[in-house]
This record gives C-alpha cells, sequence and structure tokens, in this order.
C-alpha cells in the first residue's frame, strides 16, 4: 500500500492505523504484509462499507482532520458520495 508523503512517517510510528480507500477491487488481502513508509504493515481487517459508514474512530485512526479531508484524499480514484462503497483497511505495523 502507498501512503500520501504527509502519512507515511505518521504509518510508520503507528499513529495511523487505518485507510479509507476507493478500490474497484481489494488490493491487499487480509494477513498480508506489505512494504510502506519505511516499515512493514500486516493487514489486520478489509471490509467494504458505504462511505457515510466510517466511524469517528476511524476518521481518528487514519490521520485526516475531518471526514472531507478523508473524502478528498481516498478520491483520487473518482468522486465519493456518501454511499459510495469504500474499503476500510486496518493494520499494523510488524
Amino acid at each position: 500500500m502507498m501512503f500520501s508523503r504527509d502519512l507515511r512517517d505518521r504509518v510508520a510510528s503507528g499513529e495511523v492505523m487505518v485507510s479509507i480507500r476507493l478500490w474497484s477491487r481489494p488490493q491487499v488481502k487480509v494477513g498480508g504484509r506489505y512494504q510502506t513508509a519505511g516499515v512493514v504493515i500486516e493487514i489486520d481487517s478489509l471490509e467494504v462499507l458505504p462511505f457515510s459508514a466510517v466511524t469517528a474512530d476511524d476518521l481518528a485512526a487514519s490521520g485526516e482532520e475531518d471526514l472531507e479531508a478523508l473524502r478528498d484524499r481516498a478520491a483520487h480514484s473518482g468522486p465519493i458520495g456518501d454511499d459510495t462503497l469504500v474499503h476500510r483497511v486496518e493494520f499494523h505495523v510488524v
């Protein structure tokens, strides 16, 4: 998984543990390990949900300031409305 430059240090430190992605199909698998941000992360869970189901805890764990910032970051692959299905990826640094 790739992360924006401004998130990489927080991913590496373990501060960021959730990513919301707009994918047509999953790009990672549960239990998979991926090198990113100078560390290896392991995927703990992967689920598909509407953007409106993103919780305050997800927002805090994503490293974003608010839902609109999260929506903007995830929307690099296309627009995201409240009903748009996104992938919620939870991970930890190995």
